[in-house]
């Protein structure tokens, strides 16, 4: 057995499925069918039970798999180690946010980050969800940030941060009178409201947040759906309708009374965002940059407050 074999039976293992297994791991599927023949010979047992579209593990295999995340997660956290002992912390650290997080939270603290660890270079880029898990696969990237949990197992995903979702109209709407900041849920389901797209982590989010405080978001009237905050943004001030945005995207509207904060008694509509990695992968200036968040957020209020 060595570490490459290990490696490559681990991905499998998760993935149950070789040509998969091949594609992470920028190998051809012949090379993980004999790497992975090869490590059953040297351990002299089957691992895997083979079916025309997936793998299965067999009892040695499940075996492994365990043993197999151990070490490959010591070997990780023996390399932060031999890196901590030199006296500063520095490499690339590669970052996939989603839109919200890329855009209005994240950003607040990368000047932050790098006065206290100037010897690490963040390079970041703005993907969805789905494209942050291949990245991630593909080792593309070190760390995602996404708005929502999703079901990817075989990565670590915690919160890190309490958005708020805030209903917005235009500051002067001919629908809602001026001195009154509360709509009633008629209302709400009434006036005309501009969306996200159908499939939209954004727009998923918003209709769970509804149902959890017992309003069916197929009732809202949507009169647009549209494909990022800032155009709704726009919509919204030009008169068109209103939205339900994170707070932390309107800031600045807000601020300038360009966009108008309404209220519903007794609705509040929150969600956590979420960091991702994989544990075993995870590289010790990504490890530096997650607790440095935590340990933020912990000691200030978020940046949308």
């Amino acid at each position: 057995m060595n570490f490459e074999h290990l490696k490559i039976f681990y991905t499998a293992a998760i993935k149950k499925n070789f040509s998969e297994t091949a594609k992470i791991l920028h190998m051809s599927q012949p090379s993980v069918s004999v790497q992975i023949r090869q490590l059953e010979e040297s351990l002299e047992t089957q691992l895997f039970r083979r079916t025309t579209k997936k793998v299965y593990l067999t009892p040695a295999g499940e075996l492994l798999l365990k043993s197999a995340k151990q070490i490959l997660k010591q070997v990780n956290d023996t390399k932060k180690e031999i890196q901590q002992l030199s006296q500063s912390i520095h490499g690339n650290l590669i970052i996939g946010a989603s839109l919200t997080i890329g855009e209005h939270i994240l950003p607040y603290l990368f000047g932050k980050f790098i006065k206290e660890y100037p010897n690490i270079n963040i390079i970041f880029k703005i993907y969805n969800s789905q494209q942050i898990i291949e990245k991630l696969n593909d080792e593309e990237i070190h760390l995602g940030f996404i708005e929502s949990m999703i079901s990817y197992p075989e990565f670590i995903q915690e919160s890190f941060l309490e958005d708020e979702l805030v209903i917005v109209s235009s500051y002067e709407s001919a629908n809602i009178p001026d001195d009154n900041d509360y709509i009633s849920v008629d209302q709400l389901f009434s006036l005309p409201f501009i969306l996200r797209e159908k499939g939209s982590g954004t727009r998923q989010v918003i209709e769970e947040n509804l149902r959890k405080n017992n309003l069916n978001p197929e009732k809202l009237n949507i009169i647009l759906e549209l494909e990022n905050t800032e155009s709704i943004k726009s919509a919204v001030e030009s008169g068109m309708g209103i939205s339900i945005i994170s707070k932390a995207a309107v800031q600045k509207e807000l601020s300038l009374k360009t966009l108008r904060r309404l209220f519903i008694k007794e609705l509040n509509l929150k969600r956590s965002l979420y960091s991702i990695y994989y544990d075993n992968t995870l590289t010790l200036t990504g490890e530096t940059f997650l607790s440095f968040i935590v340990e933020y957020y912990k000691n200030n209020r978020s940046p949308d407050l």
